[in-house]
C-alpha cells in the first residue's frame, strides 16, 4: 500500500509540539505550543470571515509571529494566505487583488492605511487582523490542498499566482531543509520581504524543521548586528547585502552556520572576505524562482573549491538539486536552450511535471549549469523581477516623455540594474532625471525605478514597430 504523502501542516504541527522557544520578534517570544495555539486561533478567526473554502486570501502582512501564525492557521483550515508586498503601491497591490476570487483583504494593523486604499481600488472588504486568541483547534490538511500562494511577475508583466500545495511545499521543506542543515537546534533569521520566495518560502522551510525563527522588516547593517547579537545560525540574502556589510566593516558573525544566497553570483573577493568574517560558515547558492526552487545548487564544497582556486565555479549556479531532473529545451549548436526542471518540490509545472524556468543556459559535461540570459526581456535585479513593459507604461504617462524603453544593464552587485532610454516630448528641453525618478517612484516599487536615464531621438524598432530592447546601448 502506498504511503499517504506528507503535508506541510503536519510537519509544522509535529515540529512545534513543545514548550521551547519557537519565534522571537523584539520582546515577544512564543514557545512552539504557543505558536500552534495562536495558529489555531487564527484559523478560528478566518472561519468567521465568510471566506470561500480553499480560495487564497490576499493579505498585507509582514514577517512577524502573528504573520507566521496566520499562514499556519490558514493552511490548516482551508483558508490559504496569499501575502502581498507591503512596499508596493496601492495601485500595484490592487491589480493583484482584483485578479483573485476572494472578496476579503486581510491586513495587519500597521498596514491599515495602505489596505484601505487597496480595498477601495479593488472593491474588496477589509478585515484587520486582531490580536490572535489561543485555541487548541486541530489543524488538518490534505496533500493536494493549498498551503499558501505567492505571486510573481510573468513574462507579460501581469502578476502570476504560484500555488504552493501541501505536498509540494512539504517536499520543498525536505529538500531545502537538508541542504541548509536546518533542524530544531537551528535559529533562522532573514530580511527578505514576507511575500517573496526568499521570505515566506524560506520561513516555511524553517517552520517544517522546527527551527527557532526571527526576522527583520528589511535589511540594514544595524539589523544584521541584531541577528548577530541574537546568535542566529542560518540566514539568506543576496550578494549585494554581503558587500554592504563588508564595506561597513560589519560582516562578522561568529555563530552563523549556513548562509544561503541567490539572485546574482558572488565575486571571489567577496567570498574570501565572507569566510574571514564568518568562520566555518557553509555557503550555498540556490538557483530557482517563485515557481520552484531550488533547481540547482552551488554547494558549500563548491564554494570552498572556488576560493581555493576554481573561481570559474562561481560563474555557475551549481548542479541539479537533490531529486531534480534537468533538461535543456531547444538547445542550439552551442548547447544553450531554456532550462527545464522536474521534481516533487517545484510548484508551477506542466502536465509532465516540468518547470519552464524562462532562463537560457547550458549544462556542462560535469553537470554544472551556466546561465546566459532570459527567454524574455525580464530584468532580474537582486532577485526581484522587473518587467520593462510595466515601467515603460508608467514613464509614457509623464508629459515630458514622448516614448520610452527600459532594459537591464549588468551590475556586479545586483546582477542587473534598470536603465531607461527616453525620447523627450521637447528635444530642446528634456525632463529632469530627478523629476522622472520621483514620478516613477510614486507609481512603482523602488527596485523597478531606473537608476540611469538616457535621452535619445528615437528608439530602435523592427518592421512591426516593436522596440528592439537588445539593441539599446548606453553611451
Amino acid at each position: 500500500m502506498t504511503a499517504r504523502p506528507e503535508t506541510w501542516t503536519a510537519l509544522v504541527g509535529r515540529a512545534y509540539d513543545h514548550t521551547r522557544p519557537a519565534v522571537r520578534f523584539g520582546d515577544l517570544t512564543w514557545s512552539g505550543r504557543e505558536l500552534l495555539d495562536r495558529a489555531g486561533g487564527a484559523a478560528g478567526w478566518l472561519d468567521t470571515l465568510g471566506l470561500a473554502p480553499g480560495a487564497p486570501v490576499p493579505a498585507l502582512v509582514a514577517t512577524s509571529a502573528e504573520a507566521l501564525a496566520l499562514v499556519v492557521g490558514g493552511a490548516g483550515s482551508g483558508h490559504p494566505l496569499a501575502p502581498l508586498g507591503v512596499r508596493m503601491t496601492a495601485y500595484e497591490i490592487a491589480a493583484v487583488v482584483e485578479s483573485m476570487d476572494s472578496e476579503v483583504l486581510l491586513a495587519q494593523p500597521e498596514f491599515v492605511g495602505l489596505a484601505y486604499q487597496v480595498a477601495e481600488l479593488s472593491g474588496r472588504r477589509l478585515a484587520v487582523v486582531p490580536e490572535l486568541p489561543s485555541s487548541s483547534r486541530s489543524l488538518t490538511s490534505a496533500p493536494d490542498e493549498l498551503a499558501a500562494v505567492l505571486h510573481t511577475s510573468g513574462t507579460t508583466g501581469r502578476p502570476k499566482p504560484v500555488p504552493m500545495t501541501q505536498r509540494r511545499l512539504a517536499a520543498r521543506a525536505g529538500v531545502n531543509g537538508r541542504l541548509c542543515a536546518l533542524d530544531p537546534d537551528s535559529f533562522y533569521g532573514g530580511s527578505a520581504p514576507f511575500h517573496h520566495i526568499a521570505g515566506l518560502g524560506n520561513l516555511a522551510v524553517a517552520l517544517a524543521a522546527g527551527a527557532l525563527i526571527t526576522g527583520l522588516p528589511r535589511f540594514t547593517v544595524d539589523g544584521w548586528a541584531r541577528l548577530r547579537q541574537l546568535g542566529t545560525t542560518h540566514t539568506s540574502m543576496v550578494p549585494a547585502m554581503l558587500e554592504t556589510l563588508h564595506a561597513a566593516g560589519q560582516a562578522r558573525h561568529e555563530t552563523l552556520r549556513v548562509l544561503q544566497y541567490g539572485g546574482a553570483p558572488i565575486r571571489p573577493g567577496t567570498l574570501r572576505q565572507t569566510y574571514e568574517a564568518m568562520p566555518g560558515v557553509r555557503m550555498l547558492n540556490m538557483f530557482g524562482q517563485t515557481e520552484g526552487s531550488p533547481i540547482s545548487v552551488l554547494t558549500p564544497e563548491d564554494h570552498r573549491e572556488a576560493v581555493a582556486g576554481r573561481t570559474e565555479l562561481l560563474r555557475s549556479v551549481g548542479r541539479a538539486a537533490p531529486g531534480t531532473e534537468l533538461r535543456v529545451h531547444g538547445a542550439g549548436p552551442d548547447g544553450i536552450g531554456e532550462i527545464h526542471a522536474r521534481g516533487d518540490h517545484l510548484f508551477r509545472v506542466d502536465a509532465e511535471g516540468w518547470l519552464h524556468s524562462g532562463d537560457l543556459g547550458r549544462v556542462a559535461p560535469d553537470g554544472y549549469v551556466y546561465l546566459s540570459g532570459r527567454h524574455s526581456d525580464m530584468i532580474i535585479r537582486g532577485g526581484e523581477n522587473v518587467h520593462p513593459l510595466e515601467v515603460e507604461t508608467v514613464l509614457a504617462g509623464h508629459p515630458g516623455v514622448s516614448d520610452a524603453a527600459v532594459t537591464g544593464a549588468p551590475d556586479e552587485r545586483l546582477g542587473q540594474t534598470v536603465v531607461a532610454f527616453v525620447v523627450p516630448s521637447d528635444p530642446a528641453a528634456p525632463p529632469d532625471p530627478a523629476g522622472l525618478r520621483a514620478y516613477a517612484r510614486d507609481r512603482l516599487s523602488g527596485f523597478k525605478v531606473p537608476v540611469r536615464w538616457w535621452f535619445v531621438s528615437d528608439l530602435p524598432r523592427n518592421a512591426n514597430g516593436k522596440v528592439l530592447r537588445r539593441s539599446l546601448r548606453e553611451p
